[in-house]
């Protein structure tokens, strides 16, 4: 009563959404008499608002998967939905809509894993997805191409930008979004949520083949992209992506090879003119294109493709000029590195005879990146806006990508590292011998050596996923030189004045080298070229090294939480190795702590810290636990000893 006689928008919405509320609670037929008068009020009333729609598509897709399997007078009356939905796309560019609304939200709802509204059983819902993905699902993505196929040869004729035509360019985004749902289905139950691998691969199901075997489906989408306007054009692309992820086993091997020339000749004429990528979300889903095709697709097979020579030379292309401009889509980065990490990390296991080029083209990508990151520094610093290091996790995942990319030719990459660490280090030296420099200079080359350290870090570290040698080695041992050069550097200016960000960096290199060089593994050529310049010749004194770093930092950085967390992080790594804990215990530093841990040496102990710091005792006193406990034996000595600054401390 409240559908037929309400005048409000909003009275609808509210009759509509407390029915969706009711559906378990109706029996069979009135959920059918809500169903048939659904379907009637929506196909006779063209002017609601689209939230009511929406409800009222809501209702109507929820109410069909609760009776799926429901049947009424011998029929399954509520899995007769695309039936009755094919008489609105026969009608008015409105009802049409109205009817891939329906189906859009139908298979939404299909693909739901958690059904609150109905109370269905997790197996009750696979069941319904399954009936419904066997029976129908297939139909309706043919059904949304057959569309968008008129909707292409229809383009020459319809202006976008015309007010009056713009019911029919709602008609072609709703189409766009049911074809994206369709191919975004959960096939095989896997259940996959948001936070998961964005690189999973699309079960298609085997009766689908014919779709993907035929070159025009795949055309009609790269087709739409160059036709549709920067509103709807992303959801051609977000189509594409879904097509590239399909399972390998639906093709036989000379199929897969046709469909991914077909795919491989479609990105190269997007990124021949660039149309379209001007736009932040055409952009983005062009990088999560351009990952999924090394996601789904093997190294050997990329190059087997007649374009192949001249797609890498552009994506390297469209790779050096996204770098460049930082600030445009920084999130759509991470595709792109996704993609060049993966070609290099699959060089080893090629065995085809043409050539990769990745040797070519992978060291002007490592350049991009490191020389846009140092351009960027002097627009965040006098223009005060968002620095990227201020997000850390999403600095450590792109050097994660990075450490395997730059590992490609990684003679030009240290080459590259070590004449931009040598400039901006010696600019930086004078810049502080200067009393009258600029603080602004010094913030600015503060900042690019933080970005320096953090990629030589990822460079040494890259050594795991490659086959190194000693050329390699005496590269790492020049490059750790450097950062620790830098670190007695920064360290002689405290407590007066140092970099916090600049510190992160410099911790987490620490940890790098924990990782790669404090090992049986490591080879002579490191410890030789750091006995030459520091007089470390082996691991014990690289620890004692490090632990010297470990105490400066805890005396003079106690008002920096981050700073406290990330050297007691390290301490504490350093400390659950039985190989490393075994020599700690023997260095004078480690001693130092075990005996000293008094707020006059470590501030951050004092009664006058604030809360934060506090919190990090627990993580130093395990530590020193840790060290304390290996090989003390029946050492009554060493144990009091320990307990020496609480006992004079706090007993009177």
């Amino acid at each position: 009563m409240l559908l037929d006689r309400a005048d409000s928008s909003y009275a609808q919405l509210l009759a509509a959404t407390t029915l969706t509320k009711l559906i378990q609670g109706l029996n069979l037929e009135q959920r059918i008499d809500i169903r048939s008068y659904v379907l009637n009020y929506l196909a006779t009333r063209l002017n609601l608002q689209h939230f009511v729609v929406q409800a009222l598509v809501t209702l109507l897709a929820k109410i069909t998967k609760y009776g799926w399997f429901d049947a009424y007078k011998n029929e399954l009356i509520f899995q007769n939905l695309l039936e009755d939905v094919k008489t609105f796309l026969q009608g008015s560019v409105e009802h049409c809509t109205v009817g891939v609304q329906i189906l859009s939200q139908l298979v939404l709802d299909m693909n739901s894993i958690v059904e609150l509204d109905a109370n269905l059983t997790f197996s009750k819902n696979r069941k319904i997805a399954s009936s419904f993905r066997d029976q129908q699902l297939y139909d309706i993505f043919l059904l949304s191409c057959s569309l968008l196929v008129t909707a292409r040869d229809n383009s020459k004729t319809l202006n976008f930008m015309d007010e009056s035509q713009q019911a029919y360019v709602n008609l072609i985004s709703h189409v766009l979004r049911l074809t994206k749902n369709c191919l975004s289905f959960d096939f095989i139950g896997s259940s996959t949520d948001e936070s998961s691998d964005d690189m999973n691969s699309v079960q298609i199901p085997t009766s689908w083949r014919p779709a993907f075997l035929d070159p025009n489906t795949l055309k009609l989408f790269f087709d739409l992209y160059q036709i549709l306007p920067n509103g709807l054009a992303s959801y051609s692309l977000s189509c594409l992506v879904q097509m590239t992820s399909v399972r390998r086993s639906l093709f036989s091997n000379s199929e897969r090879t046709k469909f991914l020339t077909h795919l491989v000749e479609g990105v190269k004429n997007i990124l021949v003119n660039l149309h379209g990528l001007s736009d932040p979300d055409n952009y983005h889903e062009f990088c999560r294109l351009l990952a999924r095709l090394k996601s789904n697709y093997q190294l050997g097979e990329l190059i087997a493709v007649p374009c192949y020579p001249e797609a890498i030379a552009l994506i390297a292309k469209f790779t050096v000029q996204s770098l460049q401009m930082w600030q445009f889509a920084p999130n759509s980065v991470h595709y792109l590195l996704t993609l060049w990490q993966r070609m290099v990390a699959s060089v080893p296991y090629v065995k085809s005879v043409d050539p990769h080029l990745l040797g070519t083209y992978t060291p002007e990508v490592t350049k991009a990146y490191i020389e846009s990151r140092l351009d960027a520094v002097p627009v965040i610093v006098r223009d005060n806006i968002d620095d990227p290091l201020d997000d850390l996790c999403m600095v450590q995942q792109q050097l994660e990508q990075l450490s395997v990319i730059e590992r490609c030719e990684y003679e030009k990459t240290c080459a590259l590292l070590v004449q931009h660490f040598d400039q901006k280090a010696r600019e930086y030296e004078n810049l502080l011998q200067n009393v009258n420099s600029n603080p602004m200079d010094v913030s600015i080359h503060e900042l690019q050596l933080t970005w320096l350290v953090y990629i030589i870090g990822s460079a040494i570290v890259g050594r795991l996923t490659v086959n190194s040698n000693d050329d390699h080695d005496t590269m790492d041992a020049e490059l750790v030189i450097r950062v620790f050069q830098l670190m007695r550097l920064t360290d002689a200016r405290l407590p007066q004045a140092g970099c916090e960000k600049l510190e992160l960096a410099l911790l987490s290199f620490l940890e790098q080298v924990r990782k790669m060089h404090i090992s049986e593994q490591t080879k002579a050529n490191v410890y030789k070229r750091l006995n030459e310049v520091f007089g470390l010749s082996d691991e014990q004194m690289l620890l004692s090294f490090i632990n010297r770093k470990i105490i400066t930092n805890l005396k003079f950085w106690g008002h920096s939480e981050q700073i406290i967390t990330k050297t007691l992080m390290l301490l504490s790594d350093l400390s659950v190795h039985f190989n490393s804990v075994r020599k700690l215990s023997k260095l004078e530093e480690v001693q130092f702590m075990l005996t000293h841990h008094t707020s006059e040496h470590f501030p951050f102990l004092g009664t006058n810290s604030s809360l934060t710091e506090m919190r990090c005792r627990t993580m130093f006193y395990i530590s020193l636990g840790r060290l304390l406990m290996f090989d003390l034996g029946e050492d009554e000595e060493r144990f009091y000893n320990f307990l020496t600054p609480f006992t004079s401390k706090y007993i009177l």
